[in-house]
């Protein structure tokens, strides 16, 4: 067996593998009417390596903020590099300048100390939740938008949703067929395989084979080898493989094209990498601004190149978990808890900031370091699988199943889709 074919085999066992390449970009337009079950689109947008949600929506108000953060903290609005106010309280990160029109046009919300109940700090496991939607369930099969994927009215055809990456993700692996598209090279980048537990698991599969337990071994080592050589290992296993944000303006260009194109296509979803910023992390300007910018840059392209379509879209941005309030000794932000959610689209109550924040006092701390989980990641993604995307309570059941969770007391949409 061929090392790519370990690759190929995980991706096209969990979906269906579209060959990458530029016709894999360039939808036909058939002429054929867009379906309406199709007309509501889903585009959520995972960034792995847990950003620091504290200063993409920086809380400038609370005086905590700057003394937890003596370097790294974003200047006030109206400073070199200063955050733009959003409400007089808290501020956006300036390399999200793209953005600032359509907050003010009130079609992007955030939803802060929002995240997972679980209180893993483990980037794979938290990542694992996120994508099953059943925090603190190592064993669920598959991902909420594979499960949503099934319950959606109409017919479902592969590319109803679709994957961006190298391959098929967590998210979107289920009985469900979806479709992957692969973008770039990935033969330095982290993925499914070097997760721990699919390594072992592997490793167990192919224990009485000697053939095939050397071949896996091979490329396991040789994989590692090309990560090692290309950048730091730790901070490319926490990507999960997900490239960085660099490429995004791009893609999201190509995402918006592929929508209006084939009107089957309802769901879309991307990894982006690049967000654990344990060192050096910057503060207006620097490392996480370097990211910052072209995902800003990409979701203003996407929104502008969607044209109407962005009315009848919902734009979902979110991360594993948040980052310590304070900052560091290396000029960075640990593992944390709390972060912020990003919703953009049509009929977002925009122009907000929901959530129940508490401030960052070390009382108001969890565990005297994070942000606390007050909004669980599962009530936001409900409302946009009941609101946007209009499925009943029964079918948001079989999406997230343990609905112990409080629903959202918020409205993150206008009208009823």
């Amino acid at each position: 067996m061929k090392r790519r074919n370990f690759l190929y085999s995980m991706a096209a066992g969990a979906g269906l593998l579209v060959p990458v390449g530029q016709a894999a970009w360039a939808a036909r337009a058939n002429g054929a009417a867009t379906e309406a079950a199709t007309k509501n689109k889903l585009i959520v947008i995972m960034l792995r390596g847990a950003v620091d949600g504290l200063n993409v929506v920086a809380p400038y108000g609370d005086a905590n903020y700057a003394r937890l953060r003596p370097t790294i903290a974003l200047a006030r609005p109206g400073q070199t590099d200063g955050a733009i106010d959003l409400d007089g309280y808290f501020g956006l990160h300036p390399a999200l300048a793209n953005l600032q029109d359509l907050w003010q046009q009130k079609k992007l919300a955030f939803v802060h100390a929002s995240g997972s109940p679980d209180f893993t700090r483990s980037h794979f496991d938290a990542q694992d939740y996120l994508e099953s939607g059943t925090p603190g369930r190592k064993g669920t099969t598959d991902g909420w938008m594979n499960r949503l994927l099934g319950n959606l009215p109409g017919t479902t055809t592969p590319t109803r949703a679709v994957s961006v990456g190298a391959v098929m993700p967590r998210i979107l692996s289920g009985t469900v067929a979806a479709s992957n598209i692969a973008s770039g090279a990935a033969g330095t980048k982290a993925n499914v395989l070097d997760r721990p537990k699919v390594g072992a698991a592997f490793e167990q599969m192919y224990k009485d084979n000697d053939k095939y337990a050397k071949a896996f071994s091979d490329a396991k080592e040789a994989h590692q080898e090309m990560m090692g050589a290309s950048m730091e290992k730790e901070q490319q296993a926490a990507n999960g493989g997900a490239p960085l944000p660099n490429g995004f303006p791009d893609d999201s260009t190509r995402v918006a094209t592929l929508l209006k194109n084939d009107p089957k296509i309802q769901m879309v979803f991307m990894a982006l990498g690049g967000w654990d910023t344990h060192a050096n992390q910057g503060a207006g300007k620097g490392q996480l601004a370097n990211r910052l910018s072209p995902l800003g840059l990409g979701l203003a392209n996407l929104a502008k190149r969607l044209g109407p379509m962005f009315d009848d879209t919902t734009i979902v941005v979110m991360s594993e978990f948040g980052r310590t309030a304070k900052q560091n000794g290396n000029g960075g932000t640990d593992h944390g808890h709390g972060n912020v959610m990003w919703v953009l689209g049509g009929k977002v109550a925009g122009g907000k900031i929901y959530g129940d924040w508490r401030g960052l006092g070390n009382d108001q701390l969890y565990e005297g370091r994070d942000v606390p989980v007050t909004t669980d990641f599962r009530s936001v993604l409900t409302q946009v699988c009941e609101r946007h995307m209009g499925l009943s309570d029964n079918q948001l059941l079989r999406v997230f199943p343990e609905q112990a969770y409080a629903r959202s007391s918020f409205n993150l949409f206008v009208n009823k889709a």
